[in-house]
């Protein structure tokens, strides 16, 4: 008989624990510990003791499968160039946002050259068919199997050898060898394992639908995460038309990147320039700034809005959406204490346009222009982007790729820009750029008309190029 063990997993950070307590000894999260029931049955198959040998790295074979490129630029650019053979993907976003509908697509792209075998385990095959034929995606190679049996999917796997297979969703498979109801700790776990296995064993790609928690994390143990080599996070407003790919994690790539899509009738479609989508609505107005965000290799124009607005009451509020919440708190200091304004008892809103989220520091120098226009009820220039980190002394700091950034702007008929100065970047033509040593010299060159090229003006500490 097979001998049973029962540990308790953190659902967080995924640490064991041989009992039960309020808190996780590894990550510190309250009443995350979970009941987790292994069953240790003892291996039958016999060891080659020549798969066992190490071998020297220079006598691996460097000869890689080519990676299947799909039709969609956006979709490969977050996987890393294409779907690597062997890998396993798991991709998590909230109820709704298109994750099902992201897949299907990409399952008709691959099914054009080969097999695909897509395991519905929450939809019949009939309920597939209907998304699949709104969407335009029938093709005669993509293979349902409505099944939650995880030995009957592994089996379909090897049989068919598919050139990409998909589960949706790993919340939903059962492995009968272990307890617990589907999406259980010990089932998401050990299907996860499992099916990363039979992967690298039979050379195919999977791709896994992971569901998430009110909090966006992906539901399940966080282990889950480590065993995959790529998370992909689908974010974006329902009642919205763009979703942002998000890859966090990617072993055979950039976990910087974004994969930018369209929600449609007929729909995912990609966005292949996402800044022009992002600056088609973009408008002179009271506390809009056009700020150049890096996100992977390439940069993204985007609109930071912001509202300053005065609170009656004793508490204040700050409020950001696409920018972290303490980078604001830090960025009103600086001008509280730099500028010599006052927002004690001002309510403030920034707000990224588009659904984007900016983590880099150089979007600061656009960020304290957008609220320093809000206060002053003065619009900004038109054509005007903003590029810089600010420091604690209200410095304007270098920011790094300025030139790609520099050239995105030129490309979408943006006229002006602040950088900071002794910044060692290309000028490109029909780009007036203006460099600046502290955020009461942006302020005072983005609040005023066009300065010819050439001039220094050493009272405000600007150059301009």
């Amino acid at each position: 008989m097979p001998r049973s063990t029962i540990t308790f997993v953190c659902t967080e950070c995924g640490g064991e624990s041989l009992r039960w307590a309020g808190q996780c000894p590894h990550c510190r999260a309250w009443n995350t510990l979970q009941e987790f029931q292994v069953r240790k049955a003892k291996d039958s198959r016999p060891r080659s003791p020549q798969s066992a040998r190490p071998i020297s790295l220079v006598d691996v074979d460097s000869e890689n499968s080519p990676r299947a490129r799909l039709a969609w630029d956006e979709l490969n650019r977050v996987l890393g160039g294409g779907i690597v053979p062997g890998s396993l993907v798991l991709i998590g976003g909230e109820p709704g946002v298109g994750k099902s509908t992201l897949l299907m697509h990409a399952a008709a792209q691959m099914a054009r050259s080969g097999k695909v075998l897509y395991v519905t385990g929450e939809e019949s095959a009939h309920q597939v068919r209907m998304r699949a034929q709104r969407l335009n995606a029938i093709e005669p190679g993509i293979l349902l199997l409505a099944e939650n049996d995880l030995d009957a999917v592994c089996e379909a796997i090897r049989a068919e050898a598919p050139r990409l297979a998909i589960v949706d969703s790993i919340q939903t498979v059962t492995d009968a060898g272990f307890e617990g109801g589907a999406g259980s700790v010990t089932q998401v776990r050990e299907s996860a394992a499992r099916l990363m296995r039979l992967a690298k064993e039979v050379g195919v790609p999977i791709f896994l639908v992971g569901h998430v928690t009110k909090d966006g994390s992906i539901a399940g143990p966080r282990v889950l995460e480590h065993i995959v080599d790529t998370v992909l996070y689908l974010e974006g407003d329902r009642r919205q038309e763009l979703r942002i790919l998000r890859a966090t994690k990617n072993r055979f790539g950039s976990s910087e990147e974004i994969g930018v899509f369209a929600m449609g009738e007929n729909g995912l479609e990609e966005v292949p320039d996402p800044s022009a989508a992002l600056l088609a609505d973009a408008a002179s107005a009271l506390g809009t700034v056009i700020v150049a965000a890096l996100e992977g290799t390439r940069p993204i124009l985007v609109e930071v809005q912001s509202l300053v607005n005065k609170n009656q009451n004793t508490m204040v509020r700050r409020i950001a959406n696409g920018i972290d919440v303490n980078r604001l708190h830090m960025v009103v200091a600086v001008i509280e204490k730099r500028l010599d304004l006052t927002f004690g008892q001002k309510d403030i809103f920034v707000s990224v346009a588009g659904g984007i989220r900016i983590t880099e520091p150089a979007a600061d120098l656009g960020l304290a222009l957008s609220i320093v226009s809000n206060e002053r009820n003065r619009p900004m220039p038109d054509g005007l982007v903003a590029i810089g980190e600010l420091g604690l002394s209200g410095e304007v700091r270098r920011v790094g790729h300025l030139e790609r950034r520099l050239h995105e702007a030129a490309r979408h008929g943006l006229t002006r820009a602040l950088i900071p100065a002794g910044a060692k970047a290309g000028r490109p033509s029909g780009l007036d750029v203006v460099e600046v040593r502290s955020l009461a010299d942006a302020v005072s060159a983005a609040f005023s008309s066009p300065i010819k090229s050439g001039v220094f003006i050493e009272e405000a500490g600007l150059t301009v190029s």
